[in-house]
């Protein structure tokens, strides 16, 4: 049973990674899940922002929620944005916390940093640093973090309680953590369930 539940989180995550892939490197085509300006739009991301970002991380967002925007950050903030794919949140986040300020951007898919990676070169973001790991294996160190966006990973990941216990260990005392998630309102349709196209954990 233990070694069919690895299976199964191996496959989730190789999955997930080749849609990641698949929305980073072509953005218009298609994918699981809404991509894009007009997707980012709908969730809240006013327009005049998205026309300061790189088309690059407009183009391949793919996130669940308008997090970077309503997220409470304080000027000079040391912020982690989990799971940042192509970059948006945290170049918005960046422009928040200022100059004193820095975002660290963490995901898993290197297709999604690379795009994240030449968004912040073409924006000028200098206090952005990204980097590839594992959600639930942070190279952060303890209590390191004043605020965490953790913008729709934890259908994507089946290890949550490690990703929560990490994110308990990196934040700062009184730190503050910023997470939206799709939420579920019914049981899905047996068939539904069983098909690998379903990648959602």
């Amino acid at each position: 049973m233990a070694s069919e539940l690895a299976d199964d989180a191996r496959e989730l995550r190789q999955k997930v990674r080749e849609a990641y892939a698949g929305a980073a490197q072509v953005p218009a085509g298609k994918h699981p899940f809404p991509v894009g300006r007009a997707f980012a739009e709908s969730l809240g991301y006013p327009a005049a922002t998205l026309d300061r970002m790189p088309p690059g991380a407009v183009d391949s967002f793919a996130g669940v929620s308008n997090i970077a925007i309503s997220a409470k950050l304080k000027r000079g903030a040391r912020v982690l944005d989990l799971g940042c794919g192509a970059g948006l949140d945290s170049l918005i986040a960046a422009e928040r916390v200022g100059a004193r300020g820095i975002v660290l951007g963490i995901d898993f898919g290197a297709e999604m940093l690379a795009q994240a990676r030449a968004a912040a070169r073409a924006a000028g973001a200098s206090n952005v640093i990204f980097c590839q790991a594992d959600a639930e294996r942070l190279p952060l160190r303890s209590e390191s973090i004043d605020a965490a966006l953790v913008n729709g990973i934890f259908n994507l990941n089946p290890a949550r309680e490690a990703i929560f216990s990490e994110l308990a260990r990196v934040m700062k005392p009184g730190g503050e953590l910023w997470a939206a998630e799709l939420i579920v309102r019914e049981p899905l349709p047996a068939e539904e369930l069983a098909s690998a196209a379903n990648w959602f954990a």
